[in-house]
């Protein structure tokens, strides 16, 4: 994707080969400051501290992060601290837990001279392979957006697409293109008119300060709204479809995703909006029945009692919203059931959010039993 008219990713190989640089996403949209994780500390500390973000991303990193454990301590001592220290950062992504298995089945029955080289290779596999497959949940989700313009211009003669999205599931939330704005980004491409209503997403802001750079920065009309906003603008038709990302699908089809989709699910069922969701086959959680056995992370209360902006004059500073000993709950993910899905978007293709429509586009999962 572009940033002011050259392509860039998220993450990717510092020129030294030894170290890896990442866009640090908490201090955009007002500054872009490249990061250098050169130990596995520094790994852990992006994804936990949100340098980094994204479910896809997230995985990404972490694979980088045991290749960077390695060239300490490739030992099998070495490799399963390295694996708990990351395992431990984000508990509700499932692309997290995913990375790093893949990192331990490969590098595990490897000599110890080998694991170095072998880990980054694989974690540059992992990145590109998640650039692929965003590019592909692009490719199938396109047709959903030149389906609704259609729709729309035999009803009103306006073929203007208006999609809504919560959080950032671009690409600053995978290496590259991301997932729930993947389709939107081809849409744009192929020259569809639409427009995305961008939620801000407290308490952190994702929507406002990442997903509505990205959109700037590749040209794409798009308007930030009040995280309570997207009822009215469903109920009033100026919803067209909603697309967002997930960080974890339960094989019967429940989607976690940052706090407050749930609520834009049941606005857009209510309404009769569809409601996708996005995302590559390592977000797929096999071994989970339903989400209420997905894990919810509790983040630090002070993300909703504070936030921070940048001042005229440039300075970033952090003010408090709330009373001083009010207690704030932080709670960072909710889970939308699969009856308020319409179609969960992957590498491969739509299908309905249901066991039966997962295994139908990953077939051999059915042989595989649950795991």
């Amino acid at each position: 994707m572009n940033v002011s008219g050259r392509p860039m990713r998220t993450i990717w190989l510092a020129e030294d080969g030894r170290s890896v640089e990442i866009i640090d996403q908490r201090l955009l949209p007002h500054q872009l400051v490249i990061a250098r994780l050169a130990t596995l500390d520094d790994a852990a500390s992006a994804v936990r501290d949100m340098a980094v973000r994204g479910a896809p991303l997230i995985g990404a990193t972490a694979a980088y992060g045991i290749a960077l454990a390695t060239a300490t301590d490739p030992s099998d001592e070495g490799l399963a601290h390295a694996i708990e220290v990351l395992a431990a950062t984000r508990p509700t992504a499932v692309n997290l837990r995913w990375a790093l298995e893949r990192m331990r089945q490969a590098l595990s029955p490897l000599s110890e001279r080998r694991r170095h080289d072998a880990a980054f290779a694989l974690a540059a596999e992992i990145a590109e392979e998640d650039v692929a497959m965003s590019r592909a949940i692009g490719e199938h989700g396109l047709p959903l957006i030149a389906a609704a313009q259609q729709r729309k211009k035999g009803a009103t003669g306006d073929d203007r697409v208006e999609i809504l999205t919560h959080c950032n599931a671009g690409w600053l939330a995978a290496v590259d293109w991301g997932t729930a704005l993947a389709p939107v980004y081809r849409a744009h491409e192929e020259g569809i008119a639409l427009h995305v209503w961008v939620d801000e997403t407290r308490p952190r802001n994702q929507g406002a300060s990442l997903t509505a750079w990205e959109l700037l920065q590749h040209g794409v009309p798009h308007t930030v709204i009040a995280d309570n906003a997207g009822g009215h603008l469903m109920r009033h038709g100026m919803v067209d479809l909603c697309i967002t990302g997930s960080d974890r699908v339960t094989r019967n089809g429940d989607v976690a995703n940052k706090i407050g989709t749930y609520l834009k699910a049941l606005a857009a069922h209510d309404n009769g909006v569809p409601f996708y969701a996005a995302l590559p086959s390592s977000t797929i959680d096999w071994a989970l029945d339903d989400g209420d056995q997905i894990p919810i992370e509790e983040r630090d209360p002070r993300e909703v009692t504070h936030i921070a902006g940048w001042t005229e004059t440039g300075e970033r500073v952090e003010v408090r919203l709330t009373p001083e000993g009010s207690p704030a709950a932080n709670y960072a993910f909710d889970v939308t059931p699969a009856r308020l899905v319409t179609g969960i978007i992957t590498e491969r293709g739509v299908c309905p959010a249901s066991r039966e429509g997962l295994l139908g586009l990953f077939p051999e999962r059915r042989d595989r039993g649950a795991a």
